[in-house]
Order: C-alpha cells, then sequence, then structure tokens
C-alpha cells in the first residue's frame, strides 16, 4: 500500500553532530541512519512506507492541535499536542559530545489524562533488513533489536510495545504532571550493549552546549532569529569529529515529486566546506573555521590530479552511486539513491571555492602552517596546467563537458587568490606567471562569456541562455555589483528565470544537464538575488525578498532545496546547507547596504 508522506516542511531535524534525525509534525521518526550521517538508515519511512522503519510517539486519539519549536537555540524539539481531556509535551532529543548514539523521547503530562501511542518498527539497511528482536533478560524494560553489524536497544518507563507482525506496537497513559522517558541506542553488535542514560542530565547538558554555541556569534538585528537557526544548522550537518559538513541530512528528496532528480546530499561538497569557512568567520567563529579549514586541507591533500567536487564524512574518495529498488520513494519519486556519481566530475570552480576560503581565513588571522600553503600551490598549479579544460559545471551536469562561465569566473578567482598570497602576505610562489594567466582569463570570460546581444554574462561559452550561478560573479570579486555587465545579467535573469518571483538555477530545457526537463525555484539562487539586489543598491527589493524567502522556513525555522510555488511546499533534500549558507550571506549584504535604516 502505497503510504501518503508528509510534506518536506513538516520534518523536524534532531541531531547529534554525528548523524540527524526527522521528527514529523505527528510525531514519527521517519529518517534516521546510524551512526553517521550517510551510514544506512535504521528508519527509512521518508522514502518508502511505514514498514521501511519508523518510530511514531504521539495520542492515541484526534489531535485537536500541535505547536511545536526548539528549546532556546538548540536542536531539542518540544512538540505540544492538544486531544480531548488534555495536552501532553514529547521532547525529542540526540545527546551529544559522548560517544554514543541516543535518541531520546521524552513524554511529559501537561494536563489531563493522555493515552500515548507508539509504533517501532526497526529496519537495518534503508528498510531492507528485519532484524531479529527480542527481550532483554537482565533488564525489566528493554527490547533489543540486532542484525548483522548493528544492534539498538529500546529502553523504557513503561511496558514494552508488543509485537503486531512485524512491528511492535503499545499504548500508555500520561497524567498531568507525568513524566516518561524512552531511549534508542544504538552500537555495534559485536559489543556488550551501552549502560542506561542519566536522562536528566544528558537532556540538559545538550540543551546546554547548543545555547553556549549559538550565544557565540557576532550577531543581531532584522531576521536575526533566521540567521541564528541559519548557523545552527550548518552546526548540526557538521561531523564532530572530522569537521566535515554534509551538503543535507537526506538522500533521494525530490526536485520533482514523482521525478528522477533524486540524489544523496549526505556528503561533504567542497563548495559547501568552503563556504561554511567564510560564513563562521564572518560571524565570530574563529575556532570552528579553523576545524572546517583542516578538513579542507585534509580532503584535498594528495596528487592535486585527484581533487574531487565531493568526499565522505571523513574524506572518504569513493563514493559509488546505486539504486536501492526495494524503496519506493517519496511520493513515489524513483530512483532512491546512496552514493552519488558526481565524485567522478570535473568541476573547475571547486578550487577556487577552496582558494576563496582559504583567503578569507588568512585575512581572518588564521595562519599558515607548513602543510597549507604548499597544498595551495600544489593546487594553483594544477590550476595552470588545467585552466583551459571543459568542465560538468556547479550544478553537476550529466551531459557533455562546457566552459561554463561561472567555472571559469572561478578559475580567475583561485589565480586572484594565488596572487593576494603573494603580494599582501608574503607568500612565495610565482606571482607575475600567475597574475598573467588571472588576467588571460578574466578577458577570455569577457570576450566569450558575454551575450553582445543582451549584454549579460551567459551560462557557458557559445550560449545565449542564462544560470542564476552567475550571481555570485559579484560575490568573488570578478565584477562589481553595479557593473554595466552585472546589472543586464540580473535583468536577464529576471526575465529568463523568475518563477513566481522565485530564481530557477537554469531553464532546463535549455541546458545540456543529460536528465528529464522540469525543476523549482531553487532557494540558494533565490538568496543570491536578494544578495546581488542589495549589493547593487536595490535596497528595498532585497529586503522584500528575503521577507518571502525567509517566510518559507517552516515553523522551526529550516530550509530545503528548492521551493515549488504553486503548491507552496518544500522540496528536495533537507535541511539544506547551501540554502541556510545562502540565507545568511544575503542578510548580511542587506546589513551592510543600509546600516542605519536597519537599526531604526
Amino acid at each position: 500500500m502505497r503510504r501518503v508522506h508528509a510534506p518536506i516542511e513538516d520534518y523536524a531535524l534532531i541531531g547529534d553532530c554525528h548523524t540527524a534525525a526527522l521528527v514529523s509534525r505527528s510525531g514519527s521518526i521517519d529518517w534516521l541512519c546510524l551512526p553517521r550521517f550517510d551510514s544506512p538508515a535504521v528508519f527509512s519511512a521518508l522514502l518508502g512506507t511505514e514498514e521501511h522503519g519508523r518510530w511514531l510517539l504521539a495520542p492515541a486519539g484526534e489531535v485537536r492541535s500541535v505547536q511545536r519549536s526548539y528549546v532556546g537555540d538548540s536542536f531539542v524539539l518540544s512538540t505540544r499536542y492538544e486531544v480531548d481531556g488534555g495536552s501532553v509535551e514529547v521532547v525529542d532529543a540526540m545527546p551529544l559530545r559522548d560517544r554514543r548514539a541516543d535518541v531520546i523521547r521524552r513524554v511529559r503530562g501537561v494536563s489531563g489524562t493522555v493515552r500515548m501511542r507508539q509504533e517501532y518498527v526497526v529496519r537495518f539497511g534503508y528498510g531492507d533488513v528485519l532484524p531479529w528482536v527480542l527481550r532483554v533478560p537482565e533488564e525489566e524494560r528493554a527490547l533489543l533489536a540486532c542484525a548483522g553489524p548493528d544492534a539498538v536497544l529500546l529502553r523504557t518507563d513503561v511496558p514494552l510495545p508488543r509485537p503486531q507482525g512485524n512491528r511492535h506496537v503499545g499504548e500508555f497513559d500520561v497524567r498531568a504532571g507525568e513524566v516518561v522517558d524512552l531511549v534508542m541506542t544504538w552500537y555495534p553488535s559485536h559489543r556488550p550493549a551501552p549502560p542506561p542514560l542519566d536522562r536528566d542530565r544528558r537532556l540538559a547538558e545538550t540543551v546546554r552546549w547548543w545555547q553556549d554555541w549559538a550565544d557565540r556569534r557576532e550577531d543581531g538585528g532584522p531576521f536575526a532569529a533566521a540567521v541564528a537557526r541559519s548557523l545552527l544548522v550548518l552546526r548540526a550537518l557538521t561531523h564532530e569529529d572530522t569537521g566535515g559538513i554534509v551538503a543535507a541530512a537526506t538522500t533521494s528528496l525530490p526536485e520533482e515529486p514523482g521525478g528522477v532528480r533524486n540524489w544523496d546530499y549526505r556528503y561533504c561538497w567542497l563548495r559547501d566546506a568552503a563556504l561554511t569557512l567564510e560564513t563562521l568567520i564572518s560571524h565570530g567563529y574563529s575556532e570552528e573555521a579553523r576545524e572546517w579549514r583542516d578538513w579542507l586541507l585534509r580532503a584535498v591533500a594528495g596528487d592535486p590530479e585527484d581533487v574531487q567536487i565531493m568526499y565522505g564524512v571523513a574524506g572518504e574518495r569513493h563514493l559509488p552511486e546505486r539504486e536501492l529498488g526495494h524503496l519506493p520513494g517519496y511520493e513515489g519519486s524513483r530512483p532512491v539513491r546512496v552514493g552519488n556519481g558526481a565524485f567522478t566530475q570535473y568541476q573547475a570552480d571547486v578550487i577556487g571555492e577552496v582558494l576563496v576560503a582559504l583567503d578569507a581565513a588568512r585575512r581572518d588571522g588564521i595562519a599558515e602552517d607548513p602543510f597549507s600553503w604548499p597544498l595551495q600551490r600544489a593546487l594553483l598549479d594544477f590550476v595552470e596546467r588545467n585552466w583551459d579544460r571543459a568542465d560538468s559545471g556547479i550544478w553537476e551536469m550529466r551531459g557533455p563537458e562546457q566552459h561554463f562561465t561561472h567555472s571559469r569566473v572561478m578559475v580567475w578567482a583561485a589565480l586572484d587568490r594565488g596572487v593576494r598570497a603573494v603580494r599582501s602576505f608574503g607568500l612565495d610562489g610565482p606571482v607575475d606567471r600567475w597574475q598573467a594567466l588571472r588576467d588571460r582569463v578574466r578577458d577570455e570570460v569577457l570576450q566569450r562569456g558575454v551575450d553582445p546581444q543582451r549584454g549579460c554574462f551567459t551560462q557557458r561559452y557559445g550560449s545565449r541562455e542564462v544560470d542564476a550561478s552567475l550571481l555570485v560573479l559579484p560575490q568573488v570579486g570578478f565584477v562589481a555589483p553595479d557593473d554595466p555587465v552585472m546589472l543586464a545579467t540580473v535583468r536577464a535573469i529576471e526575465e529568463d528565470l523568475l518563477q513566481d518571483g522565485l530564481v530557477l538555477r537554469y531553464r532546463t530545457h535549455a541546458a545540456p544537464d543529460g536528465l528529464p526537463p522540469g525543476e523549482h525555484p531553487f532557494l540558494a539562487c533565490s538568496f543570491w538575488l536578494a544578495e546581488q539586489y542589495a549589493l547593487s543598491g536595490r535596497v528595498e527589493d532585497a529586503r522584500a525578498l528575503l521577507e518571502r524567502l525567509v517566510s518559507l522556513c517552516n515553523d522551526v525555522g529550516l530550509l530545503s532545496e528548492e521551493y515549488d510555488t504553486t503548491a507552496r511546499r518544500q522540496l528536495g533534500n533537507t535541511p539544506q546547507a547551501l540554502s541556510h549558507l545562502a540565507l545568511v550571506r544575503a542578510v548580511q549584504a542587506l546589513r551592510c547596504a543600509d546600516p542605519q535604516r536597519l537599526l531604526r
């Protein structure tokens, strides 16, 4: 039976900086990979049915209202349900910084008496592996599910759920003032089960850690709440040990429901890592910026010829893409993919993204070490050898390689930051050669990447199409935001790519991306347009667009990849790091453009 999936915006994130779970407004954990972001899922109902794994905890009867929020600036989720006869609060959390993998679900009676229901369906291997489930004789209320290398242990304050077919179901009453805890713990099946948690202490410590981290930001003014939550999302998507930031917590949430543009975003793109580094620096997180820089340097270490656009959480290089035929997909969107074949692509922009970010780190006072500058020189040597090479572009086109204008500009940016490193910071390198090649690339872009009729930059050489990635050109200093060619580019994007006021990446029917046409506005691109408006003096347009975009966040402040303006719903993987990165940048640009007005 096909499942009616919850809207993507109905999901909230909880996480422990090793992995993350998605919890729906109806109280179902429908997605959780353990123990890492990119591990096989234990709960996969998000991409299938309840039988592919989920953990429902909600009132048994009809719910009159649902209200939820995070506890302060944390990822501890509080959901309050009102039912006939009472109300109850469910607190969901994943304690962090304790080398464990736990989910705490605390039920607190608020008023009256509420009957609660849980359905507990564990399926390892993305819903494909039915575990052996048994009660633990050494503990009064503990249920063990085990298969292969994985084990999860459910401990409860109430009688354990009983088997019904291949799921476990139970009900219990909660009265006003009562607290009932349910805790699920993952561990390697060849090891002993971890001891029970001190739940009160770990919940308090988790809230406090998140709040302390958030309180360090240098921020305020309009859109402060959206910026704060966006920075927290970036931290939640960053692995505590390695420093790698995943692009999103999910795989295969579709760009078009029922379509094939379904990709695995649980990996670390150099582009996202570089942008995160710049964003953290600009908001006072210098210590974290060093950690991100170190991940970047480790990821790209080795032969520059082998640099990839993306890596695993710990820097793994082999990320083969495969399809999971047993999962029907979110709203029937198939195939469901794990791994990402784009890791083999050549994208000329990524070294530029990395060197732009490392330049920002230098300017913030993060000193080079004996490893970091030689590695950057090796990357620049690679740029010199490959500067004229066609590539797959920022959008990972699966068609023929092209000379994409954005990629060409990022080649320019790589060389420009090399020149700056020598001229401004006294580092060693063939600065005259880099400068000559930088100027040659710039001249080429202005000659071959501009439409002579419209006077705007083009998506790729030899085409008259535009692309939202062209909005990045002023961000890296290639042109001024108010340069006539840039202003013409904005006009062309407004004419060709705006859909109900939001920005498409490109026109899919006219692009060589190797896929069937059709997608929705890309939220990061829309934030880029708001940033461009602000920097070019269109402050009111920037403010209006930002207000609209921020209003598209769900009730707990999360954004996915795209937005369907007709159905008024989020689409694509969630929460999306690039969307939140672009939000932070756009707000910062608006504040810089009109600081006095923003303070009034």
